[in-house]
């Protein structure tokens, strides 16, 4: 099998060669950029200036001789979005400041602070009418700018024989309003005033809208898995309910799925969300999610073993394959390899499962588990041999 083959097969619930491996695909599986450096020398490969797909994160876009060394599986395509375009830096005191094209003011320490976080939003105070949020200065995400250089990345994939991710063009619908208005005043929106919610909910579904009727007539051919990024979970619980989640949001993530897979049905919808989410991941299967990510297995309620029995019929894993909050940061070697083996006995078998760990591997991780992780795939998942 070559690495498309082998994603495919274990997408469409058939056992591969061996386990695939995604490392940097998208903006949810990806490494920061200090981590990418150590890897880098541990493996003994020759420094470069990094190349970030998210400056927002940090995260590396990982070099060829990298993925290569590593025998990564997938490769992403990273349409152009706040994230990685049009990034300009201004210090602001102690600050790296950046207002994005959305209005969107982040921050991060300076001078070399591991990630932005958002400090003002665009939309702000309870006073909030459907006119300010139909007048917004809203982006172009037809823009056919977003997309340049992709159809040839994607056919030098293709005939790399590489498996081709491509990432939303920014975060799921629930995510990105709370980044518009704010969080608080988003949750508060949706108790007390549902029909404003869903002028903010109907803006941000047009949008999406936008892009994949641009993107995909244009790449639909040549891309194999298309993201969709939205948060529910929390470490314990949700953060809305799941009868507010079926009433305000399901239907427009259902219409969505439908528009993207008229343009592309061959194409696998991937479904990100972090956290404790398995009492609405039927929903998810029942509106068109056919991966799930990134397997939350710290939160409480997502045990692989109990996620394969009840849902591993009917949607494929991707992640769990390590716990990315203790221990690849904080274990040992041994406890790294402890706990994917017991994550690839759970989520592997049958197929359905497509390895990487639970969410971005972080600056704190030592290249020394990274490269546990790895060996530890190849041992207990196929193809068993050292990366050195």
């Amino acid at each position: 099998m070559n690495a498309r083959e082998r994603v495919l097969a274990a997408l469409n619930h058939q056992e591969p060669d061996r386990i695939p491996f995604d490392l940097g695909s998208t903006q949810v599986t990806g490494i920061h950029v200090v981590a990418a450096r150590g890897l880098r020398a541990a493996l003994g490969l020759p420094p470069v200036g990094p190349v970030l797909c998210d400056a927002i994160q940090q995260l590396a876009l990982p070099e060829d001789d990298l993925l290569a060394r590593l025998e990564v599986d997938t490769r992403g395509l990273f349409p152009l979005n706040s994230h990685n375009w049009g990034v300009r830096e201004e210090p602001d005191g102690d600050y790296w400041r950046y207002r994005d094209e959305w209005g969107i003011t982040h921050h991060r320490p300076r001078p070399d602070g591991l990630y932005y976080s958002i400090v003002r939003v665009p939309l702000e105070g309870p006073e909030i009418s459907a006119s300010d949020i139909r007048n917004h200065p809203w982006p172009d995400m037809g823009d056919l700018q977003r997309i340049a250089g992709l159809r040839e990345q994607a056919l030098r994939f293709r005939e790399q024989g590489f498996a081709v991710v491509l990432k939303d063009p920014f975060a799921g619908i629930f995510e990105m309003a709370q980044r518009i208005v704010g969080m608080q005043e988003l949750l508060i929106m949706m108790a007390t005033d549902e029909a404003l919610a869903g002028v903010l909910f109907d803006r941000l579904l047009e949008l999406k809208l936008d892009f994949w009727e641009m993107a995909l007539p244009r790449l639909g051919d040549v891309v194999d898995v298309v993201t969709y990024n939205d948060d529910y979970g929390t470490q314990q619980s949700q953060l809305i309910s799941p009868a507010m989640f079926r009433r305000q949001l399901k239907p427009r993530v259902r219409a969505l799925f439908e528009r993207i897979k008229q343009l592309a049905p061959h194409t696998k919808q991937f479904f990100h969300s972090c956290g404790n989410v398995r009492p609405l991941i039927p929903d998810y299967i029942e509106i068109g999610a056919e991966v799930l990510n990134p397997v939350h297995i710290r939160a409480r309620g997502m045990d692989p073993v109990a996620l394969k029995r009840d849902f591993g019929a009917d949607i494929a894993f991707w992640g769990g394959g390590v716990d990315t909050q203790d221990v690849l940061p904080h274990g040992t070697p041994q406890d790294v390899r402890d706990d994917v083996r017991r994550n690839i006995e759970a989520l592997a078998p049958g197929g359905g499962y497509v390895f990487c760990t639970v969410h971005n591997i972080q600056a704190d991780v030592p290249p020394a588990n990274i490269l546990a992780m790895w060996q530890a795939l190849r041992e207990f998942g196929g193809g068993e041999r050292s990366p050195q």
